[in-house]
Formats: C-alpha cells, sequence, structure tokens
C-alpha cells in the first residue's frame, strides 16, 4: 500500500459518519433510501460519504432493478485491512505524494 493510498483510507475513515455507513453495511449491503434512515442522515449526506467511501475503495456499488421497474442502487462493503505499525507506516512514507496534491484531497 501507498503512503497516498494509506493516507486516502484513514482520512476517509475519520469520520464518524463514514464510519456509521461501514458498520452498517457490514452487516448487510443496502440502498440510499433505506441506509439513510436507518442512519438518521438525509440522503444527500448519504451520498456525499458513500463516493468518498466508494472513491478510497471501502464500498462498491451495484444498481439493480426492483421489480416495480426503479432502478436501485445498493452498496456494500468491499473487504479491506489495513495494518497500521510503526513499521507499516514507515514503509508508505517514502511513497506520499507531494503534500499540495494529497492535502486538498484529504481535507475534502
Amino acid at each position: 500500500m501507498t503512503g497516498d493510498d494509506l493516507l486516502r483510507i484513514l482520512a476517509t475513515l475519520a469520520n464518524p459518519h463514514r464510519l456509521r455507513v461501514i458498520g452498517a453495511l457490514t452487516r448487510e449491503r443496502n440502498y440510499v433510501s433505506q441506509l439513510a434512515r436507518e442512519l438518521d442522515v438525509s440522503r444527500a449526506l448519504l451520498q456525499v460519504h458513500l463516493r468518498k467511501l466508494e472513491a478510497a475503495g471501502l464500498v462498491s456499488a451495484n444498481i439493480e432493478v426492483s421489480q416495480d421497474g426503479k432502478a436501485m442502487k445498493f452498496y456494500e462493503v468491499t473487504p479491506f485491512a489495513v495494518l497500521l505499525t510503526p513499521q507499516s507506516i514507515a514503509a508508505a512514507a517514502p511513497t506520499l505524494g507531494s503534500d499540495s496534491d494529497m492535502d486538498a484531497e484529504v481535507r475534502s
């Protein structure tokens, strides 16, 4: 894992809403409306967090057509493991990109 990958994953997970999304999707895959109700957040806010989780490779989405013909986007956790030790950080650190590139991305 590169330093940029590690930083992207850690920054993405450093948000309580995203941790709750991962927790809920670990139990079962779900679609946006239902997940928003379960987590008691707006669909718009949830979609922002789902996009960030998907960009970091932590969740994936599939569009399925329901029986009534509506397209529904289902999300599920993508299996991942992050080994965070001083040694893994030391190995990833030399592969970090320029500070300005990642700082802007992590802040979003």
